[in-house]
């Protein structure tokens, strides 16, 4: 193992180096705190030798050094104790026990004999398409099995983590070819220095997270992040040497297989990202979570592979053996994989429970699409007639447009939403409704956070998100209030399209919620809503309506 750590790959000697200067950094930042000792000691030892003779300068000065010197080291044990207790971050996984996908473990282990690297100590999924090799033998944490003897010294090996993504679209070989560079930087990572420079980095990051924010830990605080900004430009050279070296023995596996891998991990990405953002978001807003989210990332490519004729070729794989086959349980992995990606990107609970639910795809477009459709045009319909109700007071700039002769009074209908921002005065209802949609939905998304944190979904109480996860969403930026009122108003439509015209909620796998009519995605809708609310004529909405069959005076079902 001697002679892996010492190998030729170009960046193994800047990483070692590198990972040297960064224990220098803690070397010194010892001495510095051990140098007012010395000099106690120094004193004290003079004193008792009769080399210092009492009433001289340095006899006196003896009690001021040997009081510095206690406090020096009083501070530095705190920082020590700080440093050694606090919790380095973790990345949140789903562990893949070796019992639960001997094969892929199987697959991990052949990969690194070739690479003639240590094998990583366990696996671990990710929701995400990414994946990477993460040290966690912090004392913080409890050590992982495996271990891997370099220099007559036992260093754990790292946790592989892989994307789930990966697991379900990419073939075997492919995921191997993936693998391959990830794997080989176990050896560096196995390195005595590199292990020890890392540990001390991340020991300084903990500390500083843990000292934010609190007075009594400020000097703490402040002596982690000066040691952070002196071995930051080393720490990251090491890591661009270990990375370099983990490319340089990858490269003689597979190395034709990995160019079309990283073909498929922008694929992926680009599949994974508007899987999330056209599809879960919705679910998620709604209190419930796909349950298959991986899986939902092949129809997605799937389909986009059927699109995009740039794309063509890559569903002629889909006859190969996918990733996913080296689980034992493919469906529980991919469901334990989708509730985290909730909590990680939503702030979702960390289990199902009251208003946080799971869905399947076949019940998404009656349980997701059909019901965001009907909340959405029910608080049009309540914005609307508290507008028009308050257009009748006198001073109030808001119109009141009469509706139409065959609307029932009051009732939620698409004539009425017509009348109004098709009439006279409907650009200045449709900018009151951008202004009201925008703040009512900013109210929802407001309380729906504090019932989260209230713990009334599951989540810990006390103001934390679950497990101590905070959400990363919205994963799209909040939406305008043309943007607002446009959804709204087509969500009034499809509604009454349900309700009417026999049509039906779908999924589309790239764009999210689709309106049905005879089985086909009925196209046009968001041209002819658009044209109604910027230039208020209602002609071209009114004209698809007719060709779908929708009854506009028919009252719309809400929820």
């Amino acid at each position: 193992m001697i002679g892996l750590v010492a190998g030729p790959e170009a960046g193994a000697p800047t990483a070692r180096a590198r990972a040297l200067a960064v224990l220098r950094v803690r070397g010194t930042a010892l001495a510095v705190a051990l140098l007012p000792a010395a000099a106690a000691v120094v004193l004290a030892v003079g004193s008792a030798t009769g080399h210092i003779a009492d009433g001289s300068v340095p006899a006196a000065a003896r009690p001021a050094v040997t009081a510095v010197a206690v406090l020096a080291l009083a501070l530095a044990t705190m920082v020590a104790t700080v440093v050694a207790r606090a919790r380095p971050a973790l990345s949140p996984t789903v562990p893949i026990p070796e019992e639960t996908a001997p094969d892929l473990y199987r697959l991990v282990r052949d990969l690194a004999d070739r690479l003639d690297v240590p094998a990583p100590s366990a696996i671990a999924l990710t929701p995400d398409c990414d994946s990477w090799l993460e040290d966690r033998t912090h004392p913080a944490h409890s050590p992982p099995r495996g271990f891997a003897l370099v220099r007559a010294r036992a260093v754990a090996a790292p946790v592989l983590v892989i994307g789930s993504p990966f697991l379900w679209w990419m073939r075997v070989a492919e995921l191997r070819a993936l693998l391959a560079p990830v794997v080989a930087g176990t050896g560096p990572a196995a390195h005595p220095d590199i292990a020890a420079a890392r540990r001390f980095v991340r020991g300084l990051d903990a500390a500083v997270a843990v000292a934010s924010g609190r007075p009594h830990l400020a000097f703490v605080g402040w002596v982690a992040r000066l040691l952070l900004r002196s071995c930051r430009e080393h720490a990251a050279e090491m890591e661009r040497g270990v990375a370099a070296a983990a490319s340089e023995r990858a490269q003689a596996v597979d190395y034709g297989l990995r160019i079309v891998a990283q073909e498929q991990v922008g694929l992926a990405y680009a599949g994974w990202d508007r899987l999330l953002n056209r599809v879960a978001v919705p679910a998620w807003r709604m209190g419930r979570w796909p349950s298959r989210l991986d899986a939902g990332v092949v129809s997605a490519l799937t389909e986009l592979s059927r699109r995009d004729r740039l794309a063509e070729g890559f569903a002629s794989r889909l006859g190969e053996r996918p990733a996913c086959d080296l689980l034992e349980e493919p469906g529980l992995i991919d469901e334990a994989a989708s509730l985290l990606a909730a909590r990680l990107f939503h702030g979702g609970p960390a289990e199902p429970g009251p208003g946080w639910t799971p869905v399947a795809w076949s019940q998404y477009p009656e349980e997701v699409v059909d019901r965001t459709w009907r909340l959405e045009a029910a608080r049009l319909h309540r914005v609307l007639e508290d507008i028009a109700a308050r257009g009748t007071a006198p001073g109030d700039p808001a119109p009141a447009v009469p509706p139409g002769p065959d609307v029932p009074p009051g009732a939620p209908t698409v004539a009425r939403v017509l009348e109004r921002l098709g009439g006279p005065g409907g650009s200045g209802v449709g900018e009151e409704l951008e202004l009201r949609l925008s703040a009512e939905v900013a109210r929802d998304a407001a309380r729906e956070e504090a019932a989260a944190r209230r713990g009334a979904f599951g989540t810990v109480a006390g103001g934390s998100w679950a497990g101590g996860l905070a959400p990363l969403f919205p994963l799209q930026p909040p939406r305008s209030g043309r943007e607002l009122l446009a959804d709204h108003v087509t969500a009034m439509v499809c509604c009454a399209a349900v309700d009417t015209a026999g049509a039906a909620p779908g999924l589309d796998w790239l764009d999210g919620p689709a309106l049905l009519v005879g089985g086909t995605r009925r196209a046009g809708l968001s041209r002819t809503v658009l044209t109604l609310i910027e230039d208020g004529d209602g002609e071209p909405l009114r004209a698809w309506l007719g060709e779908v069959g929708v009854r506009m005076e028919k009252p719309v079902r809400l929820m």
